[in-house]
């Protein structure tokens, strides 16, 4: 805790050279540039806007909270890297989960890494940034590669070089994106796993595909027993539709996880739904506070 608040304190002592508006630096060729431009600085929080070209959309509230509560223990300990736009105005281009749960627990300033670069340069190093990162899902890495051919216009072979991996490896996760939509937001939210929907790929009727995907799901297939499920039904061996696991007479039923999955994506949040052996149930969505309840039942008010 205590290294964290000093290498902030050394950031607000250089900040200062920022808040000179006569001296406002905007390229790395004006004077105290090489001071502050790739140095950590603090920075008004409220001084910082997201950037436009980040490549993640999905932020999970549990695991950013997670996050907050670290901060509020021991700081920022990675800075944020970010551009200098106008005079004390920033735009991020790494750290969003750290801004936005610094933002959670109250804090005025964020410890940033500062670089001067225009749109197309700052689009490349917030995609590329990203890439490197661990806990990107498989869906926002094929999202950043393709915005880097689109975009960036890059070649497959200048993507494998620019991001130090094999062009094989980008193409795979480019052909992800093919992948029906439900199919691609259950990868994301980490029900199917790449392999799962590498499987998946070859199938072109979307039905199918869907019914693959809720009997993974479902039943738990590996990527093995996936694989076969496709090529069974590739060789035409699947003459009609199996029984849903879940498929019981009476007045019980069950609901897969697949189902449960749209709930969880139409309120943002983890749903319960609890089915009793008479068919009864309920439906609990939590939330976290008076905003987010007011959100969820804005939803139901205009189901």
């Amino acid at each position: 805790m205590t290294k964290a608040v000093k290498k902030q304190a050394l950031g607000r002592g250089l900040g200062a050279l920022l808040k000179d508006p006569a001296n406002d630096i905007k390229s790395i060729t004006d004077k105290g540039a090489d001071k502050v431009v790739g140095n950590v600085i603090d920075l008004d929080i409220n001084a910082i806007e997201i950037n436009p070209f980040q490549p993640r959309t999905n932020f999970n509230e549990e695991t950013l909270n997670e996050l907050a509560s670290s901060i509020k223990e021991l700081g920022v300990i990675q800075p944020i890297t970010v551009r200098k736009l106008e005079f004390n105005k920033y735009q991020l281009i790494s750290g969003e989960r750290r801004l936005r749960a610094s933002k959670l627990v109250g804090l005025e300033t964020i410890p940033a890494f500062i670089r001067i670069a225009n749109d197309q340069e700052s689009l490349e190093m917030a995609l590329v940034e990203n890439i490197q990162r661990h806990d990107l899902d498989p869906i926002e890495v094929a999202l950043s590669y393709q915005r880097l051919i689109d975009e960036i216009q890059l070649t497959q072979e200048r993507l494998s070089e620019r991001v130090g991996k094999k062009r094989s490896t980008i193409t795979n996760y480019l052909r992800l994106l093919k992948l029906d939509p439900i199919v691609q937001s259950g990868m994301r939210d980490g029900f199917i796993s790449m392999g799962h929907g590498r499987a998946l790929i070859s199938i072109e009727n979307p039905e199918i595909q869907l019914d693959i995907y809720k009997k993974i799901v479902s039943d738990n297939l590996s990527v093995r027993d996936t694989e076969a499920e496709v090529k069974n039904i590739q060789e035409g061996n699947t003459t009609e539709k199996p029984a849903s696991k879940n498929a019981k007479s009476g007045s019980s039923f069950k609901i897969d996880k697949a189902e449960n999955h749209l709930f969880n994506e139409y309120f943002g949040t983890k749903v319960n739904v609890k089915v009793e052996s008479d068919g009864k149930g309920k439906i609990t969505i939590p939330f976290v506070n008076e905003a987010d309840y007011k959100r969820i039942l804005n939803l139901i008010d205009n189901a």
